[in-house]
C-alpha cells in the first residue's frame, strides 16, 4: 500500500525549471513536500525521498494523510 501510495503521489508531482536553472518540484496537495535541485533527475530522486520522510514522521505521529487517486493511507497502533 506504501509503494502504492508513493507511486500515485509522485504521478501528481509538477515541475518548474527556473531562470537559474535549477528545477523545482513538489506535490499539488501534499503541503511541504517539495524540492529545488540542479537537475531534473535529482529534482525527482529528493521529492519522493522528501515525501517517504514526510509520509513516515506523518504516520508516527498519527497525522492526517490525503488520499491520493483513491489510495489511503492510516496509522494503526499496535499494543
Amino acid at each position: 500500500m506504501l509503494t502504492e501510495y508513493i507511486a500515485a503521489a509522485m504521478r501528481r508531482a509538477t515541475y518548474d525549471k527556473f531562470d537559474d536553472g535549477t528545477f523545482y518540484g513538489e506535490i499539488p496537495g501534499i503541503q511541504g513536500v517539495f524540492a529545488n535541485e540542479p537537475t531534473l533527475e535529482e529534482c525527482r530522486r529528493v521529492l519522493q525521498s522528501t515525501l517517504e520522510d514526510w509520509l513516515v514522521f506523518s504516520l508516527a505521529n498519527n497525522f492526517p494523510i490525503p488520499m491520493v487517486d483513491g489510495v489511503e493511507l492510516t496509522a494503526t497502533r499496535v499494543a
